[in-house]
């Protein structure tokens, strides 16, 4: 105890030298003696600092001056590892080799705090991220009070008594009332009624999402979903028929009725067309995501790279999404009908698909405000589940409710700025930046799993948003070929030619991997390029595996030497 007490008070005294501390951060734990084996760089001597946001390693040596600094939200498990040899090089994750040390059990109990350092975070900012999207302000923007608009804003979900997932107020046809509304949602999984997402100002097509309806293996049908859906459908004189993309494989969808779902039918929705979209589940991509890191590290391999890659599927699985919210879009605008949108609980694949089409219809959500907005919008607001998805502060490291199906999103629109480089505001360091914190818990805006458990749980008021951040940096995340006046539709290509794996993400970690041109000059706060450089490629690395070891340095021991007696071993999230 006497010995931590003089590392804190050794510490305090040089903190503005050791570890750059954010506002509410603290030092909770302190290693000294501690040699990083660098797997690109070998055994390097430093300290290591446990904050109640991150684990930093400085390395003693000032010339050249290197830091590690990872926050505590990206870490999904922590293994006690024992014994004369450690995992070596097939471990996935930071393994961090101690003897004697309580740092172990430190880093387990601050990584998996259900109390997030988002509400510990003093940071201030001149701009208020929470005040990015206001619902009824979008929907004015997109053309909804004009007159003899079909459509309207209810707070029927005010209290989240309609549905629990869904923000409090919703967009629905005009001429329907509360009683339809509460009897649609009883026909729907998790009571996720079709609602609207897009309005197409020149045609009033639109773009509605839902959930499944629960028809089960009996086939019941439902005469209030129906006729609501018909509704729907008239809103938009152009539409002969309501295309229902179910974003599911066909097989699946069947198979859903043994569990009290299904999809559409012909006999029960004549005025509807059904087209599954072939995208498949959390688990499946889960499963892709483990296969490319896979590949990644420890080495990438030459000879068989492209094999390797097309063996995890990630291209493949980034092309029917992209392929998906092409149809949705192509025939809102060419086609000129309304559709919908739903997977089996509707907070998933349907996302990526509304927003990935908002994205191709609407030249607004291309602008940075504009892309905060969509993601507030389809993805926070309607219940996508972050905090089950991504595991904040959950230990389960195995559960099988973990998807990167945000991170997914995401690489698709990565996708569409490298095929129209001058049609996004943002760059790409503008979504690297969304991503690192989507895992860090640094700010409010990812945390929890609707906007009912954000409100029980004041995120707005105890915590910042990841906007405040971003928006009072603009200059950082700014593309300079953006080109203003490009209000066209945008039609990616998704063909497999034209995927590109996205190098200055999942690898950006390997300094020997040549990485993507990028059309932007970073922005940096220092005057040591060299080191802000290294720092970056190092911190948050959120979806990449393994970053390299940390062992105690025993007295005996010669620099680099794995005199390994205790320890534990860092997985990274993803």
């Amino acid at each position: 105890m006497e010995e931590a007490n003089w590392d804190l008070s050794y510490f305090q005294a040089h903190q503005t030298e050791e570890v750059p501390l954010l506002e509410g951060e603290d030092v909770k734990s302190i290693e000294k003696d501690v040699i990083y084996i660098c797997p690109f760089n070998g055994p390097i001597k430093g300290m290591v600092f446990i904050t109640n946001y991150r684990l930093f390693f400085r390395r003693i040596e000032l010339d050249p001056t290197m830091t590690l600094d990872v926050p505590l939200g990206v870490i999904s498990r922590v293994e006690k590892i024992g014994g004369q040899s450690s995992r070596g090089e097939n471990s996935y994750g930071l393994e961090i080799t101690l003897q004697y040390s309580d740092l172990g059990p430190i880093i387990t109990f601050f990584c998996f705090l259900q109390q997030f350092f988002a509400f510990e975070n003093r940071e201030q900012y001149y701009e208020d991220g929470w005040k990015v999207y206001e619902p009824i302000d979008e929907f004015k923007r997109q053309g909804l009070f004009k007159e003899k608009c079909k459509w309207k804003i209810t707070n029927i979900n005010q209290k989240y008594e309609l549905c629990d997932t869904y923000p409090p107020f919703l967009v629905v046809p005009i001429n329907v009332n509360s009683d339809d509304l509460r009897k649609v949602s009883a026909f729907r999984s998790k009571a996720r009624l079709p609602v609207l997402s897009w309005i197409n100002p020149e045609n009033q097509a639109v773009i509605i999402r839902c959930s499944q309806p629960l028809v089960g293996m009996s086939g019941k049908r439902n005469k209030d979903d129906e006729k609501y859906l018909d509704i729907i459908r008239e809103s938009n004189g152009q539409t002969q028929k309501l295309t229902i993309f179910d974003a599911r494989p066909s097989v699946n969808a069947v198979a859903n009725k043994a569990t009290g779902g299904g999809y559409e039918g012909d006999d029960a929705y004549q005025k509807a067309e059904l087209v599954f979209l072939d995208i498949h589940n959390i688990h499946v991509m889960r499963e892709s995501l483990r296969k490319l890191k896979d590949i990644v590290y420890p080495t990438v391999e030459e000879s068989h790279w492209l094999s390797s890659l097309e063996s995890t599927h990630w291209l493949e699985h980034i092309k029917f999404v992209l392929t998906g919210a092409i149809q949705v879009a192509d025939k809102v605008s060419s086609g000129k009908n309304s559709v919908l949108v739903h997977c089996s609980d509707g907070w998933d694949r349907t996302a990526q698909l509304t927003s990935l089409a908002m994205l191709m219809l609407d030249s607004y959500y291309r602008t940075i405000r504009g892309f905060e907005v969509l993601i507030e919008k389809e993805w926070i607001s309607f219940g996508h589940k972050f905090a089950m998805r991504i595991g904040h502060g959950d230990k389960n490291h195995a559960d099988a409710d973990r998807s990167p199906i945000f991170l997914q999103f995401i690489d698709c629109v990565w996708q569409m700025t490298k095929q129209f480089p001058t049609a996004f505001q943002f760059n790409e360091h503008f979504l690297i930046t969304i991503l690192d914190h989507l895992y860090s818990c640094r700010f409010g805006t990812f945390l929890y799993n609707c906007e009912q458990q954000r409100l029980k749980e004041e995120v707005r008021k105890g915590t910042v948003s990841l906007w405040s951040y971003t928006n009072s940096e603009l200059e950082k995340y700014t593309n300079p070929f953006y080109t203003k006046d490009q209000h066209n539709v945008l039609y990616p290509v998704a063909s497999m030619r034209h995927l590109e794996l996205w190098v200055n993400y999942y690898i950006r970690w390997n300094p020997w991997i040549r990485r993507q041109v990028m059309i932007i000059n970073f922005y940096f706060h220092t005057d040591n390029t060299t080191d802000i450089a290294l720092t970056t490629e190092l911190q948050d690395s959120t979806c990449l595996s393994h970053i390299g070891t940390l062992s105690s340095k025993a007295d005996t021991a010669a620099l680099g030497e794995r005199c390994i007696t205790e320890g534990v071993i860092l997985w990274m999230r993803c």
